[in-house]
């Protein structure tokens, strides 16, 4: 039970439904909860259970280069590939009947994240920086999926490009680590298109240019001053991991912006409901 927890990502599972949770809360400027907003968290999580055991499946051979057993059950022969294909069905069923019951916009964008998904791996990841553009994007969704689902969409747009852009940077930041399992494969990934070093350099300068805009864009959406208060710990880390990248230390950065992450969803929401 613990390796298919570990196949499906059980903890960026429930990171992507208190994504979806935050999202509601910071279109709603309150800590409330209705049906449709609880219903999109249970969908976006089984869609990405889904994407996830789907991207172990195509990623086994690289796995075996980039991961240890431990990290990838299935590419470490713990988990059989008939486990992993029945989460991909039972995610994208259960994602598609609780998406339903928030209402067709919800349900189409759902799909759409899961298309991504399915399309990650064989596809988009041999496309370089378009690839991580479009799973950054599929990344940050959570946010804006739970202002759609309270049907306040236009509130989930400031969130969702900050999440998209720090999704960004580890994105390149990943590929760095897993360039030697993606060349076996025959990725084209940036650090393999330019070289670890200039891929680097590039995610650095992307950290550094976030922190005007997740102080720009808030400001003009009018976010209270908690934001920024909090917001703060969030860049300082994302300054942290573009010195680390200059510097030529590429280990734990994208432990860092995972942190940032998840303060910055902190901070957002202090900055609508405090």
């Amino acid at each position: 039970m613990i390796d298919v927890l570990r196949l499906v990502r059980a903890n960026n599972l429930l990171l992507i439904a208190a994504g979806v949770l935050a999202g509601g809360w910071i279109a709603l400027a309150a800590l409330v909860t209705p049906k449709t907003l609880g219903f999109a968290a249970v969908a976006a999580a089984a869609f990405g259970a889904a994407g996830y055991a789907l991207n172990d499946v195509y990623d086994a051979a690289a796995d075996r280069v980039n991961r240890t057993a431990r990290e990838r059950p299935l590419a470490g022969g713990r988990v059989q590939r008939g486990t992993a294909d029945l989460c991909v069905v039972g995610g994208t069923l259960v994602g598609v009947a609780a998406a339903a019951l928030v209402g067709g916009a919800a349900l189409l964008v759902g799909l759409a994240a899961l298309a991504v998904m399915i399309g990650y791996s064989p596809v988009l990841k041999r496309r370089g920086p378009l690839g991580n553009v479009t799973v950054a994007l599929t990344a940050g969704l959570p946010l804006l999926y739970g202002a759609l689902a309270v049907g306040m969409p236009a509130q989930g747009i400031v969130p969702w490009v900050l999440a998209a852009w720090i999704h960004l940077v580890r994105e390149i930041v990943k590929d760095i680590a897993d360039e030697a399992g993606d060349r076996v494969i025959g990725r084209r990934t940036l650090p393999i298109i330019f070289g670890p070093r200039r891929a680097a350099v590039v995610a650095a300068v992307l950290a550094v240019l976030f922190v005007p805009v997740s102080l720009g864009l808030p400001a003009r959406a009018h976010y209270r001053a908690a934001y920024y208060v909090v917001a703060l710990f969030a860049q300082l880390a994302v300054l942290l991991v573009a010195s680390r990248l200059v510097s030529g230390r590429l280990e734990r950065n994208s432990l860092l912006l995972k942190g940032a992450m998840l303060v910055g969803v902190v901070a957002l929401v202090a900055g609508r409901v405090a």
